[in-house]
């Protein structure tokens, strides 16, 4: 494929709200009744994970997603400050402090840091550091020196990475500093730097998953599983890559991270010019161009703000800002008792297995709340 012509034509996205700022307390009001509402579907040992056919559909608490509904109720309670919220926020992460009953594989940084790490950073309860400890521990453990990279699927062959382990290295550079692990940080730190070097094209966009030889460490092959095709740029992919490279610049301050993130965006912001919400694949083919991915726009507004936070470029903001109000518009946000407790629709997991085709997805809503959040906290920070 040419990548040239890879950013195809599609129907430009109007804001209705074009001018207006986000109304936080509006929306705050709305994920309230959305979490009591999602509580009511749910067991012990279940978790939101999306809605199809007028049904939600739960996971159990090994789906990788399965720390992200805490996290949309804490997010909600820091915003809102209902004590009703709260209450939910440590009904639900409490299901999550069991490490053995988490992800067999890479995905405890979202699990545990969305729900036990906001739950800490609230109430200073040393019971989640337990589970912060317990999981940054057997993150660690998947990390091979050869690869230089922390396994993402236990595949029988190879030694799979994809971009989206970028997002669990927060619950090893946290963890390290909490206990005094300077091991953890340098795991984070060489994932880091061999994810730069080798998931990433000439243009910034990344690949979804590099599988290495676990014997020498040489790549064996480049591939976007969940994308149009290997050598397209599947938008959630470039999204885990702009926020995973922020983040790591945040908790590091390492200008290298930087540089990355910002290469990233400038990757990003003409593709998203005229479509903040973005296909589910940048070079979707044109009978599915119109498949936008809302989880995609949620996960770039957030690291967008917090990119904008760290660097003080009006640029990143400006985009962060359109997502945001993009999503918040009646074609994205569900009403209130809609969608079982979800907040956004339009969602895309694995568009080529049509999995999760036009829904809810938990993540969505977790990194829309956490966008909120930022946003919020920027215009306290301007007053």
């Amino acid at each position: 494929m040419n990548r040239i012509f890879c950013i195809l034509s599609s129907l430009l996205f109007l804001l209705s709200c074009t001018g207006k700022a986000v109304d936080v307390a509006a929306i705050t009001s709305l994920a309230e009744e959305q979490c009591l509402v999602m509580e009511q579907g749910l067991t012990d040992e279940t978790m939101p994970r999306s809605f199809l056919s007028g049904e939600l559909v739960t996971s159990d608490l090994s789906w990788w997603c399965s720390g992200f509904y805490p996290g949309v109720c804490w997010y909600t309670y820091m915003l809102g400050g209902n004590p009703a919220i709260k209450d939910l926020a440590l009904r639900q992460t409490s299901k999550i402090l069991d490490v053995e009953k988490l992800n067999a594989e890479h995905d405890l940084g979202f699990q545990v840091m969305c729900s036990a790490g906001m739950a800490w950073r609230e109430t200073g309860d040393s019971l989640y550091l337990k589970t912060i400890y317990a999981a940054a521990d057997k993150l660690a453990r998947r990390f091979s020196p050869v690869t230089g990279t922390i396994k993402s699927w236990n595949w029988e062959e190879g030694y799979p990475v994809i971009i989206d382990n970028m997002m669990n290295l927060e619950l090893l550079t946290w963890a390290s500093r909490q206990f005094d692990r300077p091991d953890w940080y340098d795991i984070a730190l060489t994932h880091a730097r061999t994810t730069m070097a080798n998931h990433f094209r000439e243009d910034y966009s990344s690949y979804h998953l590099v599988n290495y030889n676990p014997a020498d460490g040489s790549v064996i092959r480049r591939q976007t599983v969940q994308g149009f095709a290997d050598d397209s740029s599947w938008a959630r992919g470039q999204a885990w890559g702009l926020y995973g490279f922020t983040m790591m610049y945040r908790e590091t301050g390492l200008p290298e991270f930087l540089e990355q993130a910002e290469h990233i965006a400038a990757y990003l912001l003409p593709l998203l010019k005229d479509r903040p919400v973005p296909a589910w694949d940048f070079c979707a083919p044109e009978e599915s161009i119109g498949q936008d991915d809302a989880s995609a726009a949620a996960i770039m507004a957030s690291a967008f703000l917090e990119l904008a936070s760290l660097t003080g470029k009006a640029a990143y903001r400006r985009q962060g800002e359109a997502q945001l109000k993009a999503l918040s518009s009646d074609k994205y946000l569900c009403r209130p008792g809609e969608c079982a407790g979800f907040l956004l629709k339009h969602c895309t997991g694995h568009y080529k297995a049509g999995s999760e085709v036009d829904v809810p997805l938990t993540y969505a809503d977790y990194y829309y709340m956490e966008a909120l959040w930022r946003y919020h906290i920027s215009l306290t920070d301007t007053k």
